[in-house]
């Protein structure tokens, strides 16, 4: 590990009280930024009203677009900053930028390249999204180099070299889950024996806890209450498990394999049913029936089906439903599922495998051939209001929406549009 800022109860207190601070004063605004992968509730849902019902048929008008670089990292937003990663002339790059403008206002650039074993043609760009949490940004690039940078100015805190110092299994693919934070600490998924999850803390990067033996996969973990009981949920390579945040202690585990090891969609849980829903290609989808028993958590499997197979998607669960595209290799589908019973409502045409968000009432599709649309979706069905190509084939980031703005990106590019 290198260290640059030495740990102190005093820094520790002031970074929870500014972050508490700045909560406070920004109100139901605070909860309008996306500062982790998924939103600010790591649901892909964001709480803005009144964008526009229909777009020009070009499109949102666009505010501004520039090259970026290599990559899939997503955006977070707060404040006027934007945040994400690229690679460039073999290097990778953390990226702050003005929200107005894009215009760039720090970067840090580091050397790291991607693994003797790593797929080269799906790019060698960065896939984890970054982390903010009080003044700092955790990121964790595509070789698994880890960085704790100051939001302002880039300044380097301390770092970690997850695959080397805890002998991660290394992915073909590149490392791609995102950290996510959890009291004082910042969490992420390693796959060594004995850390398969490790706990950083926050400050000075030393290790406050690492844990189990399972191998990691694609996918980011996420912290749910089960009956009370806080538990980090997370896809492993051949198992979704159940952890304390706390200690890594395991809860619990339930097989889900697929040939190749490949489970990338994060986890959804619907407290009311108390059904986890997962799904993975080949797989399939299946839902958890969980509940505690005692200092137990008990785990029955509700249903099972592989028609319903979310590859490296996002999911979003409004109601009773899931919804998302898909299918493994194309065609895809956009569809919604039944969550409780696991049966499909509806499948429809119209869309490569795409990621999108959940705003003022209607999804904001994004898929993998850069078509932006926005669609109503129901238990009874599909309505698109509008669609237009706005972006260059692979577009696999997640869109990211702060108040009326959307900014997206594809491999080259990033732009920011007008949605009101």
């Amino acid at each position: 590990m290198k260290v640059i800022a030495e740990r102190t109860g005093r820094s520790r207190w002031v970074m929870s009280f500014a972050a508490g601070l700045a909560l406070t004063a920004l109100g139901d605004s605070a909860r309008a930024q996306w500062t982790q992968w998924g939103g600010p509730n790591q649901d892909f849902k964001v709480d803005a009203k009144g964008l526009a019902q229909t777009w020009p048929d070009g499109g949102p008008k666009q505010i501004w677009k520039r090259d970026l670089g290599d990559g899939y990292s997503g955006i977070l937003a707060e404040g006027d900053r934007l945040y994400t990663m690229y690679r460039a002339d073999g290097k990778e790059t953390v990226v702050c930028l003005e929200a107005k403008t894009g215009k760039t206002i720090w970067e840090h650039k580091y050397e790291s390249n991607p693994s003797s074993i790593h797929i080269h043609e799906f790019g060698d760009g960065p896939r984890s999204t970054p982390l903010i949490v009080g003044d700092r940004l955790y990121t964790i690039g595509v070789a698994g180099v880890m960085h704790c940078l100051g939001k302002e100015d880039g300044r380097v805190y301390w770092s970690h070299d997850l695959w080397k110092e805890f002998e991660g299994n290394i992915l073909n693919h590149g490392y791609s889950s995102s950290p996510i934070a959890y009291k004082g600490n910042v969490i992420a998924l390693v796959g060594g024996k004995g850390a398969s999850v490790v706990a950083f803390d926050q400050t000075d990067g030393k290790v406050v806890w690492k844990n189990q033996d399972f191998e990691n996969s694609y996918s980011t973990p996420k912290i749910v209450q089960i009956d009370g009981e806080d538990q980090l949920i997370t896809f492993m390579a051949e198992e979704v498990i159940g952890l304390s945040p706390n200690n890594g202690d395991l809860k619990w585990r339930h097989e889900h394999k697929n040939q190749w090891k490949q489970n990338v969609c994060m986890p959804i849980w619907h407290p009311e049913s108390h059904i986890l829903f997962l799904s993975a290609t080949e797989a399939g989808a299946k839902g958890l029936r969980l509940s505690k028993d005692g200092d137990k958590t008990k785990v029955e499997e509700a249903w099972s089906t592989r028609k319903a197979q979310f590859y490296h998607v996002n999911t979003i669960n409004v109601g009773d439903y899931v919804y998302g595209t898909i299918g493994a290799m194309n065609p895809a589908f956009f569809a919604a599922i039944n969550l409780k019973t696991g049966e499909l409502a509806w499948r429809e045409r119209g869309f490569s495998k795409a990621t999108f968000l959940h705003a003022d009432g209607r999804f904001i599709i994004l898929d993998e051939d850069g078509q932006l649309a926005l669609v109503t979706a129901t238990p009874e069905g599909l309505k698109v209001h509008s669609k237009a190509s706005i972006l260059e084939k692979v577009t696999w980031t997640v869109p990211t929406l702060v108040g009326k703005n959307l900014y997206v990106r594809d491999k080259k590019n990033i732009l920011a549009l007008d949605l009101g």
